[in-house]
């Protein structure tokens, strides 16, 4: 069985600047967004370029949240 990869992007589009992802905690923020620009280009000048780590920043866009299918991972909005 093949091991599960360490960020998944679960919602290619979430408005039209932000997308989701399912990571495992300890992801770093490089990881996600290679990841992200990678898989699904924004088609921006600077490409994903943010990862929302707590409520604070994340504004309207939604906080991280405990994934429902594995409590090991989270799931981050990354912003363009």
């Amino acid at each position: 069985m093949s091991e599960e990869p360490r960020v998944i992007v679960t919602r290619p589009f979430a408005g039209l600047c932000f997308m989701g992802v399912c990571a495992v905690p300890d992801a770093t923020d490089d990881e996600v967004l290679a990841v992200c620009n990678a898989q699904n280009p924004s088609g921006t000048t600077l490409g994903w370029c943010l990862v929302v780590r707590d409520a604070e920043t994340a504004g309207p866009h939604g906080a991280p949240v405990a994934c429902a299918d594995n409590p090991n991972r989270v799931h981050l909005m990354v912003g363009c």
